[in-house]
């Protein structure tokens, strides 16, 4: 096993010589990093290795490129590959594919190499560093190809960077503390689902109601008092020995989108228990209760309602909204007599704010910014608001044939028209970003002019400012649009959330624990929705984001992230908890009660 000692006392020859297998037969890599030994930590000799393979020359990462083999391609067969992607291709049982298998891979890499002029580049171990299974392979192979010259080569970039991530791994005898299990819980909470085909789990079934008895049962075995309250929240609660302490919350909703991702909510739940079990298993208590709560519902998917978890505790749960009913006429009234809560205890669930110290959400970003610059953490300034809006719009439905251009009444030319408005308006403004996610024809035919339509409209920003004249401008463009088409319409308001800035004394200390393991502290916006939101109603809030793979992408079952990321981020909360400075806030509530 290779030591930090070894790397930073030993020559140069010797700290390249140590790294030969790092980087794929490109040793100036290493060569170009020992200039800035010695290391502090193995996090900061992975950060100095990505930044000169991110400063190379295009000709460089290039050659960094078309130095590695084909996944399953002839060198493998030939028996050519270095030591270290033998054993890579072997753990995810390249080596064992069947004919087809073989096949299929040789021809995506004829037509790989054909489109881009460089080998298709994996890591096979995957986010786990378990391997992925041959189908993934193929699957993200096929999925790749479709890629972009430019995209692609950034993408092969990230992926030789996660493989020397892995290889640092094994060259140290690196153990993760927390990330396996993060990711494992993940796995394990995936595997039930309103869908046999893919992960749903909405408010109040069968898998929700599942998922929930899960969390609390992980809860209960980290040293937490656990119950499910009233609206299906999971509150866990470890407590501290300290005289008249005070409630530092975390927590997020374990509820998914439809199709959705693994990750999304579910780490910020997860994840904290971990660190929960961790200070419990060392005996360890801190000076405040820390509360982490499964939020029961975020995303709004059964009953057109968000943020039902958490604002029940702030005490601003709408009760108009249980006699809402789902698509098969449900109310949610009903739907949580049959789960066993009781609809009338939901105002006991709000927290007293003078108890709160604070609310620390971790979540992935759902975007491609930490990402595209390397780093697995970043600290949320704020979290962008949001408006969003049905819309119906209502023309004539007539022949497509016998009607003439000019006397149409469309309503889907009509949403056509509004969906460019959306995009063209909202490229105009910073942080401004606005989308028709739904679209639909009632009863639509292939020759019948559309004579209704329905889209939604979903408007967001930073500032509550520049989101409003959006939203004003898009409502008159509607308007306008409508009548010169002459077309009825009705808008029905959705959401309107503002934008919930975090609080500065928290981001503070969270800059700090994440500098404590390692990593320079980043800033960035949140441009999706948050439990943190609702929760900035009573207590200040702040976000850590961990990095998404696959481009970013969020609410999707491509959604991804890696057990060293979900590691060094409990390794940050951790760091965080037993940092944390009661003082800053008494200061800052003193201030607030001056103004």
């Amino acid at each position: 096993m290779t030591t930090l000692s070894d790397l930073n006392a030993g020559s140069q020859a010797d700290f390249i010589a140590h790294l030969h297998g790092i980087y794929e037969h490109s040793p100036w890599i290493a060569q170009r990093a020992a200039a800035a030994r010695p290391f502090a930590s193995l996090t900061a000799l992975k950060t100095e290795l990505q930044r000169v393979l991110a400063q190379a020359s295009p000709e460089e990462q290039l050659g960094l490129i078309r130095a590695h083999p084909e996944l399953a391609g002839k060198a493998a067969i030939a028996g050519q590959l270095t030591a270290e992607s033998t054993r890579e291709q072997a753990k995810s049982g390249l080596n064992l594919c069947s004919a087809e298998e073989f096949a299929t891979l040789q021809r995506l890499n004829s037509d790989y190499n054909a489109k881009f002029g460089f080998p298709f580049i994996l890591a096979v171990k995957g986010p786990t560093g378990e391997g992925l299974t041959r189908q993934d392979i193929i699957a993200t192979f096929a999925r790749r190809l479709k890629n972009r010259h430019a995209d692609e080569l950034a993408e092969s970039l990230r992926q030789i960077k996660r493989i020397a991530e892995l290889r640092l791994n094994e060259l140290f005898d690196v153990r993760l503390d927390f990330g396996p299990a993060i990711m494992q819980q993940a796995e394990t909470l995936a595997g039930w689902s309103d869908s046999d085909y893919n992960l749903t789990c909405a408010y109040l079934t069968p898998a929700h109601r599942k998922t929930a008895a899960q969390l609390a049962d992980w809860m209960r075995d980290a040293g937490m008092q656990v119950h499910i309250d009233a609206v299906g929240n999971v509150v866990g609660r470890y407590l501290s020995d300290a005289p008249g302490a005070k409630t530092l919350m975390t927590g997020s909703h374990y509820d998914t989108v439809r199709n959705g991702g693994k990750y999304d909510g579910r780490l910020g739940i997860v994840l904290p228990i971990a660190v929960v079990r961790h200070l419990h298993e060392r005996g360890e208590k801190l000076p405040f209760h820390f509360e982490v709560v499964g939020f029961a519902e975020e995303e709004g998917v059964r009953f057109k309602s968000t943020f039902l978890g958490s604002t029940a505790v702030t005490g601003k749960f709408d009760v108009s909204l249980l006699e809402q009913l789902d698509a098969d006429g449900v109310s949610m009234r009903d739907a949580l007599a049959a789960a066993g809560h009781e609809a009338s205890a939901i105002g006991a669930i709000a927290r007293d704010p003078e108890d709160l110290l604070g609310y620390v959400e971790v979540h992935i970003e759902q975007g491609p910014v930490l990402l595209e610059r390397d780093l697995p953490l970043g600290i949320v300034t704020a979290i962008a608001g949001s408006s969003r809006y049905l819309v119906n719009l209502g023309g004539v439905a007539s022949h497509a044939g016998t009607t003439p251009m000019s006397m149409r009444k469309d309503a889907a030319s009509a949403a056509a028209e509004i969906i460019l408005l959306v995009e063209r308006r909202c490229s105009q403004g910073e942080a401004l970003v606005g989308t028709v996610g739904q679209l639909h024809v009632p009863n639509g035919s292939v020759n019948v002019i559309a004579g209704a339509c329905t889209l939604s409209l979903d408007i967001r920003a930073a500032s509550d400012t520049v989101r409003q004249a959006a939203v004003d401008d898009i409502l008159d463009g509607i308007a306008a649009i409508c009548a010169r088409r002459q077309i009825d319409y009705q808008l029905e308001l959705l959401l309107s959330a503002r934008a919930a800035p975090c609080a500065p004394w928290l981001m503070a200390q969270l800059a700090q624990a994440v500098e404590s393991v390692g990593i320079e502290p980043y800033a960035l916006l949140s441009g999706a929705g948050h439990d943190a939101m609702a929760m900035a109603a009573i207590t200040d809030v702040a976000m850590l984001f961990t990095r998404c793979g696959n481009g970013g992408i969020s609410h999707n079952p491509l959604e991804t992230m890696t057990a060293d990321d979900a590691d060094i981020a409990a390794r940050a909360l951790l760091a965080f908890l037993r940092r944390f400075q009661q003082k800053e806030f008494d200061q800052h509530a003193a201030c607030h009660r001056c103004q």
